[in-house]
């Protein structure tokens, strides 16, 4: 193993042992309580909608749902979402109703989700992405730890 491979996989063990704010992903399709109301995801004709309380306010193709949450602080309600969709993943922002909607632009899929305030770090398979006010950034290996 060479030495930036032994610098990477230490990173990431300790932020996997010392990370709060890492989430597994989940296919739950709903109720889900959110900030700005309660989610359910339902397929329809043109793919899947995504519905806070009755109104839909995105529509994505998906064969299937994963999605990866950040909860609030007392853990209640999720704050924000990344979903898996067939074009790549979908931020949600429930701290705003209707919810901000941010599509990604890369086709990739997600494997884990950290959440670093407003950034999102996502290893995927295409490596490791940051996503932060709507700039998708390809992350190079550093000694930065995130957890």
């Amino acid at each position: 193993m060479s030495l930036k491979q032994l610098c990477l996989t230490a990173a990431f063990a300790c932020a996997m042992s010392l990370a709060p704010s890492i989430h597994a992903q989940s296919s739950e399709a709903g109720p889900i309580a959110t900030k700005a109301g309660t989610l359910h995801f339902l397929r329809d004709e043109s793919g899947m909608a995504a519905l806070i309380d009755t109104q839909a306010f995105d529509r994505f193709d998906a064969k299937r749902i994963v999605h990866f949450d950040e909860t609030s602080a007392t853990g209640d309600s999720v704050t924000r979402m990344v979903v898996q969709s067939d074009t790549g993943p979908l931020l949600y922002d429930f701290r705003r109703n209707p919810p901000l909607v941010q599509r990604m632009g890369q086709r990739m899929t997600v494997k884990r989700v950290f959440w670093q305030g407003e950034e999102v770090v996502m290893q995927s398979n295409l490596g490791w992405y940051g996503y932060q006010r709507g700039k998708l950034t390809k992350l190079q290996s550093t000694t930065t730890i995130y957890h």
